[in-house]
C-alpha cells in the first residue's frame, strides 16, 4: 500500500498541495487527474524524492523500486534493444558479475537469481514491448541517435516498462504515441503486475486501463473507485449532496443569526441570544462546490459550403522525394459534410496524406481535384513552435485583422477560448493548452470549409477536450482528424480511413473492432517473438554446450584417467587386504607379509591422492559448464 499523509508542497512559492491525504491499495492501477497546473507532476516529484514536501510524508513499502520515464530521451549509438534491456539494472549487474565470479556458491546464487527474474526471456520481452510501441525488428537494431525526439521518448517509455518497477509512474505517456500505441499501452497497463499511477487526460485510457481515480482539486486528493466515467457520476452526486447540505446549513445559520440580531440587546433574551451564538459557532459551515469554468472553443462557420465532392483523388501518389512515393494508388473523395479520422501507426503516412489534402505537398501521379472555392484550415502539433514567442495572442490576431478596432480583435481572441487575463501574455509564457487553443483559432480564422487537425489534444486537459468536441460538432464544414484520443474520434467523426501498406483506404469497422485488431496483432507478435526467441535460445544453448564440452575435452580426459586409477588402486588394496588377512602368511613368510603390508600402505596413499585429484578436476569441470 502507498499512503500519502497530510502532504503540502509548493513550486516557486505557489501552494499546490495543502495537507492532502490518500491511500492506494497494493497493485492498484490509478489515474491521477486534475486541471493543467493543478500539481499532478509536482506530486510525482514528491513521491520520487526529487522534491521535498513542506509538510506530511509519503509511505512506500521498503525496498520498492520506483520507475518513471526518463526526461532525457536516449540518443546514443546503442541499439534500441540494448538500451531497453539495460534498463533492468539488476539483470545487467548480475550478467556482468557472472562473467567474473569465481566463488562456486556466488555463481550458484547468481544463476538462481537470473532464473527467478526470468532473465533468459529478457530479449524477447524487450522486443515485444518495443514492437507494441511501434518499432519493428529492423528498427530495434538501429541506434537511438537515428530516431527523432518523439520516437526516442517511446524508447524511454519502453525502457521503464521493461524494468518493471514495483511502482510505475507515467506522466501523460500517450502524448508521443499514436492511436495504435495508445491502445497497446492501455492493454499493457491493465495487465501490469504491480502498482501504476498514470497522469492522463485520455478518457479511454482512464476508463480501460485503471481501476481507480485520484482527483487533485482545490489542493486536495480524493480517491474514487472505478474508471473516469464512474468518477464523473460519483463526483456529480457528491457535488449535488454538498450543495444541498450547504443550502440547509446556510438556512439554519440564517435562522440563528436572525434570532441573535433581534434579541441580543434585550436583557430578558440576552441569555437565549448568547446560547444561539454558541450554537452558531459549533455549527460551522459547509464549503461551497467550486466549479472551474472552462473557456469554450469556437470555430467560425463557413459562409458558403462548396458542392460535393470538395476533394476527389483518383490513383493519387504523394511523397517527399520525386519518384519515391510514401503513399500511392489513392482513390478517395471527401464531401462537404464528411467527418473523417485517419487511422494507422505513426510513420505510415497519415500526416503526409493530410499535407497532400492541405496543399503542402503536391500530387505526383493520377488526378486530384479540389472544389474551386475550397478553403482549408490546418493545425499540426509541431506548429506550436511557429508562434512568435514575444507576441501576445492579441498581437497574433491583430496581424490577421489590422484594420479592426481593439474590441473586435479581443473578441476574436476570446472565441479561441483564451481568458481575458491571457490575452496580453507573451506566447512563450502560455501553457501548452493555451498555445494549442491559439493555434487552432488561427488555423480556423478565415472560416475554412475543411478543417484538418493533426493531434490537437496533446496539451489539452479533459475539460478542454470536451470543449473541442463541442466546437467540432457545432462546426458546419468537413473535418479530417488525426488523433490518439479515441473518445474524441468516437464523439466527432463518422468515417474511418486506414493509412497502411503505402495507401489510404476506408476502414469498414468501428474503433472497437480496430482496437481488437491492434491488440490481437500485438499479442500475436509477442507470441511469435517469444516462440522464436525460445527456439533460438534452445538452439544457441545446445550449440554453446557442445562448444564448451569440446573445449573441456582434455579436462574430461584427465577426470576419466583419475577415475580409472582410483578403481585400479581400490582393486589392488582389496587383493592385498585379502592376502594380509591370512594368519599363515605371517608364520610361513614373515618377510613377504611385511612387503605386502608396505605395498598396501603405498597403494592407500596413491588412492588418496588420486581421489583428491578427481575431486578437484570434477569441481573445475562443473564450474566451467555452469559459467
Amino acid at each position: 500500500m502507498i499512503t500519502i499523509t497530510d502532504l503540502s508542497a509548493r513550486i516557486a512559492g505557489r501552494l499546490l498541495l495543502d495537507h492532502a491525504s490518500v491511500s492506494l491499495p497494493a497493485g492498484a492501477k490509478v489515474g491521477l487527474i486534475g486541471r493543467n497546473g493543478a500539481g499532478k507532476s509536482t506530486l510525482f516529484r514528491v513521491i520520487t524524492g526529487d522534491l521535498v514536501s513542506e509538510s506530511g510524508y509519503v509511505t512506500i513499502p521498503k525496498n520498492a523500486r520506483i520507475g518513471q520515464v526518463a526526461q532525457e530521451a536516449p540518443g546514443t549509438e546503442d541499439s534500441l534493444i540494448t538500451i531497453v534491456m539495460a534498463a533492468d539494472k539488476e539483470r545487467t549487474a548480475l550478467m556482468a558479475e557472472a562473467e567474473t565470479a569465481t566463488d562456486p556458491n556466488r555463481i550458484a546464487e547468481i544463476q538462481m537469481r537470473l532464473v527467478d527474474i526470468d532473465a533468459h526471456s529478457a530479449e524477447a520481452r524487450a522486443a515485444s514491448i518495443l514492437a507494441g510501441l511501434g518499432f519493428n525488428a529492423e528498427a530495434q537494431l538501429r541506434p537511438a541517435s537515428s530516431f527523432s525526439g518523439g520516437w526516442r521518448m517511446r524508447v524511454a517509455l519502453a525502457a521503464v516498462l521493461f524494468a518493471e518497477p514495483d511502482l510505475l509512474l507515467l506522466d501523460e505517456p500517450t502524448n508521443y504515441l499514436d492511436l495504435e500505441g495508445t491502445m497497446w499501452l492501455e492493454d499493457y497497463v491493465r495487465r501490469y503486475p504491480h502498482t501504476v499511477i498514470v497522469i492522463s487526460h485520455d478518457r479511454d485510457m482512464l476508463n480501460n486501463a485503471v481501476t481507480s481515480i485520484v482527483h487533485l482539486d482545490q489542493k486536495k486528493l480524493t480517491f474514487y473507485r472505478g474508471g473516469y466515467d464512474q468518477f464523473e457520476r460519483q463526483k456529480a452526486e457528491n457535488d449535488e449532496l454538498q450543495m444541498k447540505a450547504k443550502a440547509k446549513n446556510d438556512a439554519a445559520r440564517k435562522h440563528l443569526q436572525s434570532f441573535i440580531d433581534r434579541f441580543k440587546a434585550k436583557a430578558t433574551k440576552a441569555k437565549q441570544a448568547q446560547s444561539r451564538v454558541k450554537a452558531l459557532e459549533r455549527m460551522g459551515t459547509v464549503a461551497a462546490v467550486v466549479e472551474d469554468h472552462v473557456q469554450p472553443i469556437n470555430f467560425p462557420k463557413p459562409e458558403k459550403l462548396p458542392a460535393s465532392p470538395i476533394v476527389a483523388i483518383n490513383k493519387g501518389s504523394v511523397g517527399y522525394t520525386p519518384g519515391k512515393p510514401i503513399l500511392k494508388n489513392i482513390s478517395l473523395r471527401i464531401d462537404n459534410d464528411d467527418r473523417i479520422a485517419l487511422l494507422g501507426s505513426n510513420g505510415n503516412g497519415k500526416s503526409t496524406f493530410a499535407k497532400l489534402i492541405s496543399g503542402r505537398l503536391q500530387n505526383e501521379a493520377g488526378e486530384m481535384k479540389l472544389a474551386p472555392s475550397l478553403s482549408i484550415g490546418f493545425f499540426a502539433q509541431h506548429q506550436l513552435d511557429d508562434l512568435i514567442p514575444e507576441e501576445t495572442p492579441v498581437d497574433h490576431v491583430r496581424r490577421l485583422m489590422p484594420q479592426a478596432p481593439e474590441a473586435q480583435v479581443r473578441a476574436r481572441v476570446a472565441q479561441m477560448g483564451l481568458a481575458t487575463e491571457k490575452m496580453n501574455t507573451a506566447a512563450k509564457d502560455l501553457s501548452g493548452g493555451e498555445k494549442a487553443r491559439l493555434l487552432m483559432g488561427l488555423a480556423a480564422f478565415h472560416a475554412p470549409n475543411l478543417l484538418i487537425l493533426d493531434e490537437p489534444t496533446n496539451h489539452l486537459d479533459i475539460d478542454s477536450r470536451r470543449a473541442l468536441i463541442e466546437a467540432l460538432n457545432d462546426y458546419d464544414g468537413a473535418v479530417i482528424l488525426i488523433s490518439h484520443d479515441r473518445h474524441l474520434i468516437e464523439a466527432t467523426v463518422d468515417r474511418l480511413w486506414l493509412v497502411n501498406e503505402g495507401t489510404v483506404k476506408p476502414f469498414d469497422g468501428d474503433l472497437e473492432e480496430y482496437r481488437e485488431l491492434i491488440i490481437a496483432s500485438g499479442r500475436k507478435k509477442e507470441e511469435k517473438t517469444s516462440a522464436a526467441d525460445d527456439t533460438a535460445s534452445k538452439a544457441d544453448q545446445r550449440k554453446a554446450n557442445a562448444e564448451k564440452r569440446a573445449s573441456l575435452a582434455p579436462l574430461k580426459k584427465k577426470i576419466n584417467e583419475a577415475e580409472a586409477l582410483t578403481a585400479k588402486l581400490e582393486k589392488l588394496i582389496q587383493a592385498l587386504d585379502k592376502e594380509l588377512a591370512d594368519p599363515a602368511l605371517y608364520e610361513k613368510a614373515p618377510a613377504k607379509a611385511a612387503s605386502k603390508a608396505k605395498e598396501r600402505g603405498e597403494a592407500a596413499a596413491k588412492l588418496s591422492a588420486a581421489e583428491e585429484e578427481w575431486l578437484m578436476l570434477s569441481s573445475e569441470y562443473e564450474e566451467a559448464m555452469a559459467s
